[in-house]
């Protein structure tokens, strides 16, 4: 009888089952850390990880650097750096054993950089101080004008009267107009940087800001004339002036309401949100007092509510829509899309 017998065959096993089978090179200090012995010496530590991450030189491109953003400047390279002399001449300068020709590696790594805030601006927290100083010094001068013009303000008058006002009362009238210009120029930048973009055309965020300013500038401005071609021809030059003074007057009120808000969103980190509702609430209280006034001033003798309607939506809410959307255009046309 034949009996069964059993052969072994050794198959060799393939370069890529050997490669497989290898342990993983470290990618990290730690996992070297964890191969070594636990009583491993400082020193063994450090040469392990060294021969397991050994550092190569770095080699900068010498290709120029055509991808800078728009609006800013071509990049420079980080190899040229202008030292200050006290950086150039040491104590060891005239040492025969220095040679600053001598590449000697690059330790540590670049940290990202801090991004631009209001609040660690010293040029806007200056303006906003001085600002401030100027305004309460200007307030407590006259505050006896300001009583009396909030009391004629809800005082219907049946005469074409006016309260007399002094140069410098005008001229404190006109900064807080310029105040709010600025404080309305800030809220807008803020709530561009968040609904709109945080990266822009432009060289500096002061440029954003200074457009902001020169649209209010100019709205408000636009406003007046507007106002004042107007009163003239339909109800004459008395009533016209009356009418000057008073949207002055709100004017200077509008950016007084709207300071806390700049100064709690700029330093205080108040949400976007409440910030808008709040500068909302102002602008339709501000809306109102303008109704109330005009029609206090021009139409509180004849009656006619049809015309006060048109009148006030002609010259106050057309501009302001218009100006809201010049706004908006603004914003998106100077953002980088990406």
């Amino acid at each position: 009888m034949q009996q069964d017998t059993t052969s072994t065959i050794q198959q060799t096993p393939s370069p890529e089952a050997i490669q497989a089978q290898r342990p993983a090179k470290p990618q990290h200090p730690y996992q070297v850390l964890r191969m070594l012995p636990k009583d491993a010496t400082p020193a063994q530590q450090d040469s392990a990880i060294q021969a397991t991450f050994q550092p190569k030189p770095i080699r900068y491109s010498s290709r120029p650097d055509t991808l800078h953003i728009p609006g800013h400047e071509i990049g420079k390279s980080i190899r040229d750096v202008s030292l200050p002399k006290y950086y150039k001449e040491t104590f060891f300068s005239k040492n025969s054993l220095l040679h600053p020709e001598i590449a000697g590696g690059r330790y540590g790594v670049a940290g990202d950089p801090v991004p631009y805030t209001v609040k660690s601006d010293d040029t806007i927290s200056l303006l906003l101080i001085v600002s401030f100083i100027i305004a309460t010094i200007s307030f407590s001068r006259s505050k006896h004008f300001l009583a009396r013009q909030a009391k004629s303000f809800f005082y219907v008058s049946h005469r074409e009267s006016s309260i007399s006002e002094t140069l410098n009362e005008i001229r404190f009238q006109v900064f807080l107009v310029g105040l709010a210009c600025l404080l309305w120029a800030l809220l807008q930048y803020f709530y561009t940087i968040h609904y709109v973009s945080t990266t822009f055309i432009l060289s500096s965020q002061y440029h954003l800001i200074a457009i902001y300013f020169a649209m209010n500038t100019g709205y408000f401005a636009t406003r007046s004339l507007l106002y004042s071609i107007v009163n003239n021809v339909f109800f004459g030059r008395k009533k016209n002036l009356q009418w000057q003074k008073t949207l002055l007057f709100l004017t200077a009120i509008e950016g007084v309401l709207i300071f806390p808000a700049a100064i709690l969103q700029s330093y205080f980190e108040v949400p976007i949100e409440h910030v808008t509702i709040y500068a909302l609430s102002i602008v339709i209280l501000v809306k109102l007092l303008t109704f109330y006034k005009s029609y206090t001033i021009f139409f509180h003798q004849t009656r006619l509510f049809f015309q006060i309607i048109l009148y006030f939506c002609a010259l106050e809410m057309v501009p302001t829509a218009a100006f809201w959307g010049a706004l908006a255009i603004t914003g998106n046309y100077l953002k980088i899309n990406f």
